[in-house]
């Protein structure tokens, strides 16, 4: 019994052993907490080092998207040496269609949730239906470089369209580049044509209203899907739609197959449609569309130096000034805040 209360009182003396040593660990802690806070950069500079590079990914994915929409009148103008305009817009869709359901599949994407759909219909209607028909008829009368200019129009259109959409108020400064640039395309639309209107412009305004919301709505969508996944699902949607409208207008219009034919309704259906809107909306998605939608202040000037490439058109000696005067708009609206 003796030995055995020996050991008991024993016991203790062998586990309290380490306890000033865990008392000092833990009156270390907050001088080793302290000596490591002393660096005040540390936790900041991780935080806002991404979100910048976020804003410059969006801010070249848009640029992306506005170099692939400003071939989109050039390669136009190209399909209806082969197509006439309303199958020209149906083949055009139902390629992209195709594209899309391709890549869908192949990623395995789920079907959009039902509050989407609504929105994903008001892409289909603007950018997909509406704009690529409107400006297609509009080209059957008026030049690429008049289209081109009187649809620059759009980047203000857009951001009004979302002011509303979203309930977003940009900054006076940035409603007042956006309106300088959009001044200086009119301006520069007008002395192209001569000081007066095409016959096309009706389309061309309607088309603006048709982009602009499609674009709006695109956008939004782009926070909760992926970009191309908007743009796929849209062109899928309206696919029934454009199958019949192809097979109507193959049937009523001629078709005479050639060289820019062809090339001009794939680069359409693939490279306008499909991925110009997948890179254009992942974009937005990052920057704003206020901001993304005034990068497209130089797409007009970009479809004018393709018109001069690819169609041969004259262009005005009035270019270099206008591209200069775009160029410092999109640098105040870039600069402003949304």
């Amino acid at each position: 019994m003796r030995a055995q209360n020996s050991a008991t009182r024993s016991t203790p003396i062998a586990v309290a052993g380490p306890a000033p040593a865990a008392r000092s660990r833990t009156a270390a802690t907050p001088a080793a907490s302290a000596s490591a806070s002393a660096a005040p950069t540390a936790p900041t500079a991780p935080a806002a080092s991404p979100a910048r590079r976020s804003a410059r990914g969006g801010t070249v994915l848009a640029c992306l998207g506005v170099v692939a929409f400003s071939l989109t009148f050039p390669a136009t103008a190209w399909g209806l040496e082969s197509f006439g305009p309303w199958s020209f817009v149906a083949v055009r869709s139902v390629l992209a269609a195709a594209v899309a359901g391709a890549f869908l599949l192949a990623a395995r994407a789920p079907l959009p949730a039902r509050r989407h759909w609504p929105g994903l219909a008001v892409v289909a209607g603007g950018v997909v239906v509406g704009y690529p028909l409107l400006t297609t008829l509009a080209l059957t009368t008026a030049t690429t470089s008049h289209a081109a200019v009187v649809v620059g129009l759009l980047p203000l259109t857009t951001a009004a369209l979302s002011a509303l959409r979203t309930g977003v108020r940009p900054s006076r400064r940035f409603w007042a580049a956006a309106v300088a640039g959009a001044a200086v395309v009119l301006a520069f639309t007008l002395a192209q044509s001569g000081g007066s209107l095409s016959a096309g412009d009706g389309y061309l305004f309607a088309a603006l209203l048709a982009c602009a919301a499609g674009y709006t709505e695109g956008g939004r969508l782009a926070r909760d899907l992926p970009g191309w996944q908007v743009i796929g699902w849209a062109l899928v949607a309206c696919l029934p739609l454009n199958l019949a409208g192809a097979a109507a207008g193959l049937a009523y219009e001629p078709v005479h197959l050639g060289v820019h034919g062809v090339a001009g309704l794939l680069w359409a259906a693939v490279g306008s449609t499909f991925l110009g809107l997948y890179v254009w909306y992942r974009g937005m998605a990052e920057i704003g569309a206020p901001r993304a939608s005034q990068l497209q202040l130089a797409q007009p000037l970009l479809t004018l130096l393709w018109s001069v490439a690819l169609l041969g058109e004259q262009l005005s000696p009035a270019a270099p000034a206008a591209a200069c005067a775009v160029l410092v708009c999109i640098a105040a609206t870039q600069r402003a805040q949304s």
